[in-house]
C-alpha cells in the first residue's frame, strides 16, 4: 500500500461521517502539519503571539469546519498549506493595522532559492500572487512546497504533472520570485 493510501482512505471515510477515521487520521497528518507549522514560525521574534501550535490548530479550525471534499492526501495538504498561507498573512496584516514594525518574515531558503534574504510574509503572499497571475501552475507549486511541504513527488502528483515539470517549473519560479523580491 502507498504511504499515502492510508490517509487517502481515511479522509474519505471521514467525509462519510465516520467519527473513528476522523480519530485515527489525526495523528496520521499532526505530525507533518505541526513541522509545517513550526517551520514557518522558526524565523519569527521569540516573543511571538502567534506559535507553531496556534497556527496549526486555527488551520485545524478551518479545516474542520470545511466542507471540502477531500480527495486524497495530497489534496488535503494542497488545502492545508493555502489555510497556513492565509493565517500567516492575516495575521501579518493585522501586526501592519497595529502599525508595529516589520512582518513576519520567511526565509526562502525552505524553497532552495540560494542566497536569498529572508523576507516579509505579506511580501512573499503577494509576490506569490502576482505571479499567479501570470503563472497560476508555479505559483501554486510554489505554495505546495513551501507552505504545504510537499516532496517534489507529492506535488507532481498534486498538479497531475511529471516531477521533471516540478523541476523545469520550480526553477523557472524561483528566478521570478528571486526577481520580484529583491526589487
Amino acid at each position: 500500500m502507498a504511504p499515502e493510501a492510508p490517509v487517502t482512505l481515511l479522509l474519505r471515510q471521514s467525509r462519510e461521517g465516520d467519527r473513528e477515521a476522523t480519530n485515527r487520521l489525526i495523528p496520521l497528518v499532526y505530525g507533518h502539519l505541526h513541522a509545517l507549522a513550526g517551520r514557518y514560525m522558526r524565523d519569527e521574534r521569540p516573543d511571538h503571539t502567534l506559535s507553531a501550535t496556534a497556527l496549526l490548530n486555527e488551520a485545524y479550525l478551518k479545516l474542520a469546519g470545511s466542507d471540502v471534499e477531500w480527495q486524497d492526501r495530497s489534496h488535503f495538504f494542497v488545502i492545508a498549506s493555502r489555510v497556513m498561507r492565509q493565517i500567516l498573512v492575516d495575521h501579518a496584516r493585522t501586526r501592519r493595522r497595529l502599525k508595529r514594525p516589520g512582518g513576519q518574515k520567511v526565509s526562502l531558503d525552505e524553497i532552495e532559492l540560494p542566497a536569498a534574504p529572508a523576507v516579509n510574509v505579506l511580501e512573499l503572499d503577494e509576490a506569490l500572487t502576482r505571479f499567479a497571475q501570470q503563472d497560476e501552475r508555479k505559483a501554486k507549486l510554489i505554495e505546495l512546497l513551501y507552505f504545504g511541504g510537499l516532496s517534489y513527488e507529492e506535488a507532481a502528483r498534486a498538479l497531475d504533472i511529471s516531477e521533471a515539470t516540478v523541476h523545469r517549473d520550480v526553477k523557472l519560479a524561483k528566478t521570478w520570485l528571486r526577481k520580484a523580491l529583491l526589487r
